[in-house]
């Protein structure tokens, strides 16, 4: 079956997994949320929306619960989005990366270079500028979707085929994958090398093929995902810190009673820091993971260069930004 068939099977059967609008005759209609990921089985985005899923069952006695589809298994990230925007899947976790171009207030956590570490991420999520980007996201009347909190997913560095990378110049002429968003893209040749935007689902066979001489993750992604048998140089240059989102169709969520968001919302709170937790533990096998395998970790002890070497992108986007990276940067 075609995707965009899949697509339409899915809209026509979009009612078996939302509910109905909410009344007390109809308080104790059972639902099925599809949850989708790109990540397998395991993967601590995965495991905590399961959580998640597994404390709502047990809150409405069964009444409402979570399918997980892990693995890509119903499309990518612009396509599960898109399924998610019209109400065929329910519950999607989404990389910032990806959902920029769609609500463009959240393109600001995709600046190269804008936390200070991975803690400063972390009080971003937790606090109330945290709070401001997930209503943004909520509110963006095109966008139909409600954001339900933030995932960890560390700090992302360059993967390659072809060589250590161990300062800027090493980057140049190299195919490397980024998310299909212009920021990256960008921020990418500014490096020296040729942003190729792709599906993460693709990434894999187009390094073993040579489309692309590497790809930028984490390394939890760089290894479940089996990018480093092909890739064996990873490179720690952690130039972007991009949250996950977990998100909610709207098409769905409106059909809830505020009782049911409400509760929806409480649980994916607890997930948003169960899966923090998951996160470093997962990290730190995935980097042993990647030794044990023969791949070479390669440390950079200055990052200036490669900061220096964005300001073209900063130029092009931080104006329009200004006020929210101000805020961000201001975070104690």
């Amino acid at each position: 079956m075609k995707r965009r068939d899949f697509i339409r099977l899915s809209v026509g059967f979009a009612g078996v997994a939302t509910l109905p609008p909410i009344s007390a005759a109809l308080g104790q209609s059972k639902a099925v949320f599809k949850a989708s990921d790109v990540q397998p089985p395991g993967y601590p985005t995965v495991a905590a929306t399961e959580n998640l899923g597994k404390k709502l069952a047990a809150a409405t006695n069964g009444r409402l619960s979570i399918q997980m589809y892990p693995s890509a298994q119903l499309g990518g990230e612009k396509e599960t989005i898109e399924q998610t925007q019209i109400g065929a899947i329910q519950m999607l976790r989404v990389s910032a990366g990806a959902l920029g171009p769609i609500v463009d207030d959240v393109n600001v956590v995709n600046m190269p270079f804008l936390f200070k570490s991975i803690e400063h991420s972390e009080k971003m999520m937790d606090g109330s500028i945290g709070q401001d980007l997930l209503d943004r996201v909520s509110a963006n009347a095109s966008a139909n979707l409600v954001a339900l909190c933030w995932m960890n997913s560390g700090a992302r560095s360059i993967y390659n085929t072809k060589k250590p990378i161990r300062t800027v110049e090493d980057v140049k002429g190299l195919k490397i994958r980024v998310i299909g968003n212009p920021i990256f893209i960008d921020m990418m040749n500014a490096l020296g090398g040729n942003g190729v935007a792709m599906g993460y689902d693709q990434v894999f066979s187009a390094l073993q093929t040579g489309v692309i001489d590497g790809a930028e993750n984490n390394p939890p992604s760089y290894v479940f995902s089996n990018h480093y048998t092909a890739a064996k140089y990873y490179s720690l240059t952690q130039h972007l810190v991009i949250p996950e989102i977990l998100v909610f169709s709207k098409r769905s969520w409106a059909n809830l009673s505020t009782d049911d968001q409400t509760l929806i919302k409480k649980f994916a709170r607890e997930a948003q820091m169960e899966e923090r937790e998951l996160w470093k533990a997962y990290e730190r096998e995935a980097i042993e993971k990647a030794k044990a395998g023969g791949s070479e970790i390669v440390e950079i002890a200055n990052k200036a260069p490669f900061q220096k070497a964005v300001k073209p992108v900063w130029d092009k986007y931080g104006p329009k930004y200004q006020e929210m990276i101000k805020r961000i940067q201001d975070i104690a």
